[in-house]
């Protein structure tokens, strides 16, 4: 009996915790017009928006946003953007949450937007049917949400998701600033500790764009590591990796990187010399077990996926490339649950540069898969 009433005393005193503060921010703001509702406001500290066609079907998508390095904000007057306006478009209500932290926010962002999933209950109705959908690191949290909430969901759509765990192309990413600075000494910040307070600046990447340019051999081998088409693209990601590295290391308390048994490859497409020179002379970096534990804990997939989940990719993506889908496909295999995911693409360049139109087809075949159980075709989005 006393476990009992210490278990209901703090459930008490969570729920008045709750209640005040969500009295305490402020109230949301709404307006109606012949398209429908809007609503945007502040819940679970974090900026949210609500969109409601006038035609609502009375289903519900709540969509994921991704990787930023700024909070997001929604104003009430703002146009929905491309990624998200199909659905709307097909009479289907959209929440989005805007996470209470920038950067790799999984362990924030999912009972962020749980809670405004039930706020939404609560003011509007159950709908009918949900889906999830998120790009980018929103595609891992629909890949997380459809892991964990298959009870809650009916489907999902992925668009270019970093999707299988989280750690593999992290510590990858790791190992290719670890190669950049043997390349190119001294141009970078140091990598352990990263500086905490690194920010991206248009000045480091001409600097970047100019080493490079400078020695073009060197170029090359960091071309052909990380499997890029040109050195702008080497240019943007090493300067963006620094920032995943900051955010990361300030996130889980220390370095959760380790690079002392990676063995580089691939610097050149004609022989190993290059190869064995990077491996020689890069130096190695040890992981803080705790820390690493951090980045394994958000996120590492089952692969138990119980509801159907269509991701879909441009053939060339600098940064997430398709390589890492395929990991996801196997661990969803290997779970027993290949039937429940289907791998589509279109021919383009870039990172989730998909069209509206491109978008809205992935999502109606995705809706055809779970009202009709007629599985979608991989490859080539048709």
């Amino acid at each position: 009996m006393p476990l009992r009433r210490s278990l209901i005393t703090a459930l008490l005193t969570f729920a008045v915790l709750a209640a005040t503060l969500h009295a305490q921010e402020p109230k949301p703001q709404s307006t109606t017009n012949a398209n429908g509702t809007v609503e945007v406001g502040i819940i679970s500290g974090a900026a949210y928006r609500i969109d409601i066609p006038a035609n609502w079907n009375h289903d519900l998508v709540v969509f994921y946003h991704g990787y930023s390095e700024s909070l997001y904000l929604y104003t009430l007057n703002a146009p929905l953007n491309a990624q998200v306006r199909p659905f709307f478009d097909r009479s289907y209500a959209v929440i989005q949450h805007g996470y209470s932290e920038p950067g790799w926010a999984l362990e924030k962002a999912a009972p962020e937007t749980e809670a405004l999933r039930l706020y939404f209950i609560s003011k509007f109705g159950k709908p009918k049917e949900t889906f999830v959908s998120g790009v980018s690191m929103g595609g891992a949290l629909t890949m997380l949400t459809m892991e964990q909430k298959p009870d809650v969901y009916n489907g999902a759509l992925s668009l270019c998701g970093r999707l299988g765990p989280s750690d593999t192309p992290m510590q990858q990413r790791f190992a290719f600033r670890a190669a950049f600075d043997f390349y190119f000494p001294n141009l970078m910040p140091p990598l352990d500790p990263s500086p905490p307070d690194y920010v991206e600046t248009e000045a480091l990447r001409t600097r970047v764009a100019a080493a490079l340019k400078a020695n073009p051999t060197a170029a090359t081998h960091m071309r052909n590591l990380m499997r890029l088409h040109t050195d702008n693209d080497v240019t943007i990601m090493i300067v963006y990796i620094t920032y995943n590295i900051s955010d990361f290391q300030k996130k889980a308390g220390g370095n959760p990187f380790d690079n002392r048994n990676t063995i580089y490859s691939g610097t050149s497409l004609d022989n190993t010399a290059s190869d064995n020179a990077l491996n020689d002379g890069v130096k190695r970096y040890s992981a803080d077990p705790f820390a690493r534990q951090y980045l394994i804990r958000n996120y590492t997939p089952t692969g138990k996926l119980l509801r159907p989940m269509i991701d879909l990719h441009t053939t060339y993506d600098p940064r997430i490339p398709v390589a890492g889908i395929t990991v996801y496909a196997e661990e969803v295999a290997a779970a027993g649950f290949s039937r429940n995911f289907v791998q589509q693409y279109v021919r383009r360049d870039g990172h989730c540069t998909f069209t509206p139109d491109e978008i809205g087809r992935a999502f109606d075949e995705l809706i055809t898969w779970t009202h009709t159980n007629r599985h979608p075709n991989p490859g080539l989005l048709r």
